[in-house]
């Protein structure tokens, strides 16, 4: 007769229900650990009230990102315009906010382009192997060799000064750093007894990488992810300081830093302030990585 193993008949250890310990997973501890990491709880905050701030903000504001008023020119800030306006007499912190919808934009869908590609290219070298996996990083290799930048502006002239392509553009060059990663993930894991007992099971191949080996590899995924956003918002930024990024009337962070830069000694708030909130989102992208590195090592747990 089987045993009754309600609340009420529990071993005389003097437990109850509540006190006994559960058990946890990965993702749970990574999230506790990741909580306690005050910079990376920094950092996730500011990019949601930054985020939310972009998207939001402009529909808040009595002025539009195009509304000009020349009688004002370049004014500092004020009651008014609380960032000062532009040398045309627009508001810099719709601006601001509109730049940031770009910058963060470009930001997710190139790494968005390039965290697919990565992923998918390196997955696939490593479960095969061989010559496959040889000849395919030997492509990585060779794309390694050649200038991102120019490259990328390259595509901007050849195709048109498009801000989707931009996206693609960007997160073609991208995703080269992410395919090793994965593959070097992939290789560790090719070997262990879930992936042998897929096989055994007769499971296809590209059920055995999407369904089993990716998964098991999101952690270095995910962080490398949050330090791929920033490093594709500074190139947006630099092509846009170069003039191949956002046209005006739009603008980006980094449009908006090479107009402030270029007018700084008269007027220092149009460079201080999208200076200081591109810094501040760099910062925290990064904070969020590192925290997301330490988080999602398993060696943490033992600390």
């Amino acid at each position: 007769m089987a045993a009754n193993l309600s609340p009420a008949n529990l071993p005389a250890a003097g437990l109850t229900p509540e006190q006994l310990e559960h058990g946890t997973s990965l993702w749970r501890d990574a999230w506790h650990r990741l909580a306690r990491n005050r910079l990376a709880v920094f950092g996730g905050v500011t990019l949601i009230v930054l985020t939310l701030a972009c998207v939001f903000g402009p529909w808040l504001s009595p002025y539009t990102y195009e509304q000009q008023n020349l009688n004002l020119g370049a004014s500092g800030p004020g009651a008014a315009h609380w960032l000062g306006t532009d040398t045309l007499g627009r508001d810099l912190l719709v601006r601001l906010l509109v730049g940031g919808r770009i910058s963060i934009g470009v930001g997710l869908c190139a790494t968005f382009v390039a965290l697919t590609i990565g992923v998918i290219y390196g997955a696939t070298a490593g479960f095969f192997g061989g010559k496959t996996d040889a000849l395919m990083m030997r492509i990585v290799d060779i794309m390694y060799a050649l200038p991102f930048t120019i490259f990328v502006i390259l595509l901007m002239v050849f195709f048109g000064r498009n801000i989707v392509l931009l996206f693609v553009a960007i997160g073609a060059v991208e995703w080269l750093t992410m395919a090793r990663i994965v593959r070097g993930q992939i290789l560790s894991i090719k070997k262990m007894e879930f992936i042998e007992a897929a096989r055994s099971l007769g499971l296809g191949k590209r059920r055995i990488i999407f369904r089993h080996m990716i998964p098991n590899v999101l952690g270095p995924i995910i962080v490398y992810t949050t330090l791929t956003i920033p490093a594709v918002m500074l190139l947006e930024a630099f092509l846009s300081f170069l003039g191949l990024g956002v046209q005006p009337p739009l603008s980006s962070w980094g449009v908006l830093i090479k107009d402030g830069a270029e007018k700084m000694e008269e007027f220092w708030w149009l460079l201080v302030f999208p200076g200081g909130v591109f810094s501040l989102t760099l910062f925290s992208l990064n904070f969020l990585g590192d925290g997301l590195r330490d988080a999602l090592d398993v060696r943490a747990a033992k600390d």
